[in-house]
């Protein structure tokens, strides 16, 4: 089925979606009519076609009802829940089909009522109580319409062929269908721990949240910012109205005679009906600036509160500490937004000036904000209901490309290099034609490194057998070279480095020596008695002899560091680290030396004895790895002496 025709049977579904619910509007029935094309789809094709339809749904639904938009989640819900079922066989009759409308009911008339209060209300404990009350009127409206929905997909779902839903299923694939033995590898997920589809999930869902959180924050900033400056202008006007009722040589008066005044009561009753015409205005007063505090002009009484006498003085707020200056200044102060005991309300002072530009007092409206808090707890649900929807839309997008594009080829690409087998030519051949089988056509640099993996391993083939011919004749001169290389540099009798070895290995300290960075001592180790056990016991007890000397030295300062130089000579080469031990060596020497002279069980020649010297490389003192060597053999020579075991033969 071509892409073309998977796409126009979404569209197809997005169309019954549309009309069913204009065919319900337009005959006033009590259902909506408008998930059937969601349902058949999702059963059909899987979540991500299934959410496109829904969303989609409402997206065109919102041209005519912009509030249809808000519902978008409960379409992809609808989705999630379809898609679901259907992958558990739900689908396959229409008794199972029948127990999915229960479940699928409680969550569209959940999901529809909770947006509906919530959108229409600015009392959350009201928009409980309406919830409570509406939900069960509305539910078998909700059955009723989820039964015709369901029906009408299982009816579309018998005429639709196994290879439509393959295909829609496989809808966006950049490659071609997997074979079973591939998906059921793939379907197991263990060859990584955290794998690429993971972490760019995670780095879509990040990064959605936080753009999706920064749009929420900021529209809701500005919305908050523009509904206090609406309230600083409504509070503004009210001043205004106020102060122009008000004479400002008359202030005085005011404050001295109150309500004894019948221009005072006029001005008072103006006031009263200023507020009781508006129920924003929580408190009304004018207040006249001194030294000691407020001194009452007007103060209104509430409904609460009592408002205080013309010429009561009030001391300064704590909010208004700050702007204390100004206001015995006659300047204007900025507008104060206080949370205390009187509530959450907004207070702007305006100033009121006599005809010399003297501040004769300031009148103060109080507004209550609690509308504002109702209204922005409003506008913060309507941005959650209309964020979950698009989120999860943008998500399965996301998650549909790639899984696509970039985790599928990956991971086919990867389980064929991962399964190509070299045992024989025929698996080599196998392998390539699966691995080709792929045909990844992502037209990007996944396209380039599947072509790249394809070359290189036909280039590998091609080369293979090539290698496979060599293979044998490298290992045949492998053999002849390690055997040479051996014969050279092991002593044959011993098994450790010889003397040529020993040259080697003195020249390369000599470059290090030349070079600055030489760290190293040489131990003399001379046989002892040789000659003795060779005219006693004859020659092959006196090799005998030899060998277990040489394995006690090897045992002590480790083979890797031993070369036999000499018929009875043996020297150590100890380098790095080790350096500052090679004492403690020599003294381990000669207690393991002492321990087998002292051994009445062992045999003549098995009882070493050998002279030992140690000579330690001087910077700036010794040119050459041999000067080192020489004092060595010296101090060797003085411990044979005192061995009193010095050739006299």
């Amino acid at each position: 089925m071509s892409a073309g025709k998977i796409i126009l049977l979404c569209i197809g579904g997005l169309l019954l979606n549309v009309v069913g619910s204009a065919f319900a509007q337009y005959f006033n029935l009590p259902v909506y009519l408008d998930s059937a094309g969601t349902i058949y789809i999702a059963a059909l094709g899987g979540y991500v076609p299934g959410i496109v339809v829904g969303f989609l749904t409402n997206l065109f639904k919102a041209v005519l009802t912009p509030s249809e938009m808000y519902y978008g989640s409960v379409s992809i819900f609808v989705a999630i829940f379809v898609a679901f079922s259907a992958r558990r066989g739900f689908f396959d009759s229409y008794a199972k089909v029948a127990l999915l409308i229960i479940p699928l009911t409680l969550i569209t008339s959940t999901c529809d009522l909770l947006i509906e209060d919530f959108l229409n209300s600015t009392n959350f404990l009201k928009s409980v109580n309406e919830f409570e009350s509406s939900f069960g009127g509305n539910l078998l409206n909700e059955v009723l319409d989820k039964g015709l929905s369901l029906l009408v997909a299982v009816v579309l779902l018998k005429f639709s062929s196994p290879n439509t839903k393959e295909s829609l299923r496989s809808l966006g694939r950049k490659q071609a269908p997997l074979s079973a033995e591939m998906k059921d590898a793939l379907n197991e997920r263990n060859y990584l721990s955290s794998s690429l589809r993971t972490k760019m999930l995670t780095i879509l869902m990040l990064s959605s949240l936080f753009v999706a959180f920064s749009i929420a924050l900021i529209s809701y900033l500005l919305f908050k910012d523009s509904a206090i400056e609406d309230r600083i202008k409504s509070a503004d006007a009210m001043d205004s109205v106020i102060l122009s009722n008000i004479n400002p040589e008359h202030v005085d008066e005011y404050i001295k005679h109150g309500r004894n005044l019948e221009e005072y009561r006029t001005i008072e009753e103006k006031l009263y009906t200023m507020k009781n015409t508006n129920s924003d205005i929580k408190f009304i007063y004018v207040y006249k600036v001194a030294a000691d505090g407020f001194h009452v002009v007007f103060d209104l009484d509430t409904a609460a509160v009592e408002g205080d006498n013309p010429g009561d003085v009030v001391e300064f707020e704590e909010a208004l500490m700050p702007y204390v200056d100004d206001l015995l200044a006659g300047r204007p102060i900025p507008p104060i937004i206080t949370d205390d005991e009187y509530g959450y309300l907004l207070t702007l002072y305006k100033p009121l000036y006599d005809v010399n530009g003297n501040c004769q007092c300031y009148a103060a409206v109080d507004l209550s904000m609690n509308v504002l808090s109702d209204y922005a707890r409003t506008f913060v649900i309507k941005l959650i209901a209309l964020f979950v929807g698009c989120f999860i839309f943008i998500f399965a997008i996301g998650l549909a490309f790639v899984e696509n594009n970039i985790v599928l080829p990956v991971n086919t690409m990867a389980y064929c290099a991962r399964n190509f087998s070299y045992d024989s030519e025929e698996a080599r051949e196998r392998n390539i034609e699966r691995m080709k089988s792929l045909r990844i056509k992502t037209g990007d640099e996944i396209e380039n490194l599947y072509s790249a993996l394809i070359r290189t391993t036909e280039n590998l083939l091609n080369y293979f057998r090539y290698l496979q011919r060599a293979k044998g004749q490298v290992a045949d001169m492998q053999v002849k070279v390690s055997a040479m290389d051996k014969k050279a540099h092991i002593d044959s009798l011993t098994g450790v480095k010889n003397k040529t070895s020993y040259v080697e290995a003195i020249e390369q300290l000599d470059k290090k020596i030349a070079a600055g960075n030489a760290a190293f001592c040489i131990v003399m180790v001379d046989v002892n008695y040789l000659k003795r056990v060779n005219d006693t016991y004859g020659h092959e007890r006196g090799n005998e002899y030899l060998v277990n000397a040489c394995r006690l030295v090897c045992g002590v300062f480790g083979k890797e560091h031993v070369y036999r130089v000499g018929g009875d000579e043996f020297v150590v080469l100890i380098e790095g680290d080790k350096v500052s031990l090679c004492k403690y060596f020599v003294a381990q020497f000669k207690v393991e030396m002492n321990h087998k002279l002292s051994n009445e069980m062992l045999a003549l020649w098995e009882k070493v004895s050998a002279a030992i010297g140690v000579a330690f490389y001087e910077v700036g003192k010794d040119k050459t790895a041999d000067e080192v060597f020489k004092r060595a053999d010296k101090e060797m020579y003085a411990n044979k002496l005192a061995m009193k075991a010095a050739r006299t033969d």
